[in-house]
């Protein structure tokens, strides 16, 4: 039984870190800014964007440490909102993180992994570049976890290296655009202004990830340590990353070349290594979103495999291959991704993935309050810092950046609702036949 048990638990804690950090690192924080800039041009607003988004990720990832640590069971919302509030709640969370939650990041930034390597190689289609790296990554996750799981830390190490050059590089240029990281009229009231929410948005899916331990709990050596430490410890340190890289882009590059533009990571990399060198940063940070797509790629299936084992109708997702991976689940992950890739463009599936994304990790804070009023005395080997604070303030600034969003972007909002009411529709269709 130890064996098995060691066998199923597989993933060490700087593993689980790494695919923390990945998930996190990739489409958003280098593409969300030109849409920032769209409605907020000041440095001290921009700059708490990011630091507020930290603030949410980390306060999110101290409240799902204690759940996961708990209840230590892969499938992540889908597993600690079945538990804590109700079947239908959970099954919603597991259905909105396995269409939208994994897929569309996967195809964000195997998109923009498209266009950074367009704007190198001009002759190169993005949407075949992305249609190709899904293929590619889950055939290696499909047949594979020793060789994915490889792959995993080693392009996680060198997304982390890439960064640290360019903040490095960025700080070292001689003619630095004069900017003020602090605050000046005018900015308070850009903060609580609607369009400082809405660009939460971006900042919060730049910051999906930070709870990517505990879709994968069930497979974490020794979990009521060590998943709790892969979430904090690698919420704080991209948080830390993120602030720094925002300031060199802007930093290095006039505000006015990155308004509504993608690629900012290549537009900043030009001022910062010249022509050449941004070529080399642009394939530097094709690289780095390879992690990313490999992550959510990896992740996704776990959660469709512990749907099916649980319900009849999905039982077929519980399938598993020789090497006990959850084949039938790369299959549907894989069609959705497809879908995505050809129907939407890059803004419609981010902001249907953040808005979702809200809607299902605000549910699943709530329930820590839950669970300590219904179960006070079940063992929690981890305990949220600061609570009730911590998990008040997450779910308070999330609301704030759902109504904001419903009142600025409604359709993509409607949207996002809707895909969670749909799959409380498909529960309950499923469960009577």
């Amino acid at each position: 039984m130890k064996n098995k048990e060691s066998k199923v638990r597989h993933i060490s804690v700087w593993t689980a870190s790494a695919f923390v950090i990945s998930s996190m690192i990739g489409t958003g924080v280098f593409t969300s800014l030109g849409f920032q800039l769209v409605d907020i041009q000041s440095i001290f607003p921009l700059l708490m964007l990011w630091v507020i988004g930290g603030v949410i990720a980390l306060f999110g990832a101290i409240s799902y440490s204690e759940l996961a640590a708990a209840l230590p069971r892969s499938g992540g919302e889908y597993h600690l909102l079945s538990r804590v509030i109700h079947p239908a709640v959970g099954f919603a969370g597991g259905f909105v993180s396995a269409t939208v939650g994994f897929s569309a990041p996967a195809v964000l930034a195997a998109m923009a992994l498209g266009k950074y390597l367009s704007a190198v190689f001009i002759e190169l289609d993005p949407t075949m570049v992305a249609f190709f790296v899904i293929i590619f990554f889950t055939l290696l996750h499909s047949f594979s976890i020793k060789y994915g799981t490889i792959i995993q830390d080693t392009t996680t190490a060198i997304k982390i290296g890439l960064i640290i050059i360019f903040i490095i590089a960025g700080f070292s240029i001689s003619d630095p655009q004069q900017i003020n990281i602090f605050p000046i009229a005018g900015d308070m009231s850009l903060i609580l202004s609607s369009g400082f929410a809405v660009s939460l948005v971006w900042v919060s899916y730049a910051y999906t990830g930070w709870n990517s331990t505990v879709y994968i709990a069930g497979e974490v050596k020794n979990p009521q340590k060590n998943i709790h430490k892969s979430l904090l410890i690698s919420t704080g340190f991209v948080m830390i990353l993120y602030v720094l890289l925002n300031f060199i882009f802007l930093y290095s590059t006039p505000i006015s070349q990155m308004i509504g533009e993608v690629e900012v990571g290549y537009i900043s990399g030009m001022k910062i290594f010249g022509s050449m060198g941004a070529n080399i940063i642009g394939i530097g940070i094709a690289i780095l979103l390879l992690s990313t797509v490999s992550s959510y790629i990896f992740i996704g299936p776990r959660i469709t495999q512990v749907m099916g084992e649980d319900h009849s109708f999905l039982k077929f997702l519980a399938i598993k291959n020789n090497n006990d991976i959850p084949i039938n689940g790369f299959i549907l992950q894989f069609i959705i991704s497809m879908l995505f890739i050809y129907s939407s463009s890059f803004e419609q599936v981010l902001l249907y993935a953040g808005i979702t994304f809200i809607i299902s990790t605000t549910a699943t804070v709530v329930g820590v309050f839950i669970l300590r009023k219904r179960e006070p005395n079940l063992n929690r080997p981890y305990k949220a810092w600061g609570h009730p604070w911590t998990s008040g303030i997450f779910i308070l600034l999330n609301i704030w950046i759902l109504f904001y969003t419903f009142l600025e972007q409604p359709l993509e909002s409607i949207i996002g609702l809707s895909i969670v009411l749909t799959s409380l529709g498909i529960y309950f269709f499923g469960r009577k036949f």
